[in-house]
């Protein structure tokens, strides 16, 4: 019997049932909206929170949205929130992480009282700003980056407030798309009320008590896995490659440009601490990362350096203390711009503490992967389509098994759009969509492959990309190889890392993704690995270790 007067097998049972009720969510989302980034790329994460704002259940969706949820919560109880009313917010300053990710929060209370609280967040295709798909590769201020909405009631007791809703969808290019994928986060919310009110006629005050149980149980099991972690500190520094301002000013040398990242994670007993200490200060670009998107990133290392299985919620990140300078690169004031540090700036974080594991407990880490979510944006300044993808590439090698090839790596979780899908919802015709050969790194298991995929744009467009791990290749880990950097190219010549154009019909943009580096020393690679290789194509005979 628990604590909470739960027996173990009643307790195993509501955490299932508690988990479906987010996994629900999470499908009524994805099969009610209307933009193939939801629908197809499944760019959204749903969870359920308690009355008091923790989490107790999430779907095991994007990363880098899940661990800075708690933050829109926060930000929503802070209103005055009554049974009835949603609430939308995606101000990266007041519960958000960029623009693009729109959070519904609703109050649950399918008696009278409230309960809990549903979120959905969804990266929306368009909310505004300086250029089609909000998501600029030059911009200085937030202001540049789209409509930003501090939490409002976009419900307002049962009833849809026009006046908020008509504001959002004259600030948006793609209007009735947006009006489509914002009423299926609405379904979502109120799915989770529905399941929350027949797990009341289930089992009564018990869920209740769930909530507390299910939280303690996760705590108690990450304190363990802490625990048995070597105390110390544990040091790891790495770059990014410009924030999209600085590389491009007169006179400067892109290549010379770099904002460092350092972390300290010490493990002390049941606790851990991530601190970002030595980390750049915020940069007039939008690289600079809202601290919840730090607390993400050192959320999502810890449960892959510990136990995946355990259960996600509020209780796995309560030993976990994240620290960040003020006004620095991870904790950024406003108006800074922010668009780039939740989907570039997360994944080297993600990186950075990795890194910082791997001299706490090498069988556990691999090596370096692709380091970017390689960000394309085509859309019409006209406002008839905007088209956004997150391209995958290579996974780094384990320590006992080559990486994954073409996968999504880090903070994101989306799957692709199919080609078919995209070329029917956009003007767009997609050219090659492959592997890249010989980019893993070289090692005792070999790094994964990254991606190629070029597409013809069949409209005039503005093109912004968004990407890392152009100069800077994954590094190998443990004697391993690094794997290939990544590149872009807009008819054939290469553009920069972070960079919005305009273009004509016809033109062709190519994004080449990076490899996973390499595990251990490539002289220790097994021959009939080698052969496997060769003969899967993903090394040719000019390939680096053939």
């Amino acid at each position: 019997m628990s604590d909470h007067g739960l027996d173990a097998v009643t307790l195993e049972i509501l955490r299932n049932q508690l988990e479906s009720v987010a996994e629900e969510m999470g499908q009524v989302l994805i099969t009610g909206s209307y933009s193939p980034n939801i629908k197809e790329r499944q760019d959204c994460s749903t969870a359920l929170f308690d009355a008091d704002g923790r989490m107790v259940a999430q779907a095991e969706h994007i990363p880098v949205h899940l661990g800075a949820m708690p933050e829109a919560v926060s930000a929503v109880r802070e209103r005055d929130p009554r049974p009835g009313d949603v609430f939308v917010v995606n101000d990266p300053f007041d519960g958000g992480t960029h623009l693009p990710d729109v959070t519904l929060v609703s109050p649950l209370a399918p008696r009278g009282e409230i309960l809990g609280y549903a979120v959905s967040r969804a990266h929306h295709a368009d909310v505004g700003g300086m250029s089609p798909g909000s998501m600029p590769a030059g911009s200085r201020e937030i202001y540049q980056e789209g409509l930003r909405l501090p939490p409002v009631r976009l419900v307002d007791g049962g009833e849809v407030n026009e006046d908020v809703q008509s504001v959002l969808l004259a600030n948006v290019r793609t209007p009735d798309e947006r009006r489509a994928d914002l009423q299926a986060q609405i379904a979502a919310n109120e799915r989770a009320e529905a399941r929350l009110d027949d797990l009341l006629s289930e089992h009564g005050d018990r869920v209740r008590a769930a909530f507390d149980a299910v939280i303690d149980y996760s705590r108690q099991r990450i304190e363990a896995e802490i625990e048995a972690l070597p105390d110390g500190t544990y040091r790891a520094r790495d770059v990014m490659e410009g924030d999209g301002v600085l590389e491009h000013a007169s006179g400067v040398d892109p290549a010379a440009v770099e904002i460092p990242v350092e972390v300290a994670v010490t493990v002390d007993g049941r606790r851990l601490t991530v601190d970002f200490d030595g980390t750049a200060d915020q940069v007039p670009g939008n690289v600079n990362a809202p601290l919840a998107v730090a607390k993400s990133a050192a959320y999502f290392v810890v449960r892959c350096v510990t136990d995946p299985e355990i259960p996600p919620n509020q209780g796995c990140y309560d030993p976990v203390t994240v620290e960040a300078p003020e006004g620095s690169l991870v904790d950024p004031r406003p108006p800074a711009a922010v668009v780039g540090g939740n989907v570039e700036t997360s994944q080297r974080l993600t990186d950075v503490v990795l890194a910082a594991f791997a001299e706490a407990v090498p069988d556990r880490v691999p090596a370096g992967g692709q380091g970017t979510m390689n960000n394309l944006v085509v859309g019409s300044r006209t406002g008839s389509f905007t088209y956004y993808e997150t391209i995958a590439g290579g996974f780094g090698a384990r320590p006992t098994r080559d990486g994954m090839d073409g996968v999504q790596v880090g903070m994101t979780n989306t799957l692709n759009t199919p080609v078919e899908a995209l070329e029917v919802a956009y003007p767009l015709r997609v050219e090659r969509y492959g592997f890249r050969p010989d980019s893993g790194g070289d090692g005792r298991h070999r790094g994964g492959l990254g991606l190629e995929r070029t597409v013809t744009v069949e409209a005039d467009a503005t093109v912004s990309l968004l990407t890392e791990r152009r100069r800077i290749p994954p590094a190998g880990l443990a004697g391993g190889d690094s794997g290939a950097r990544g590149e872009n190219r807009v008819d054939g010549e290469s553009v920069a890392a972070k960079t919005s154009l305009d273009v004509t019909a016809g033109t062709t943009v190519t994004v080449l993704t990076p490899g996973g580096g390499g595990h251990g020393d490539p002289a220790e690679r097994d021959p009939e690995a080698r052969a496997r290789d060769r003969a899967d194509g993903k090394v040719t005979d000019g390939g680096e270790g053939a």
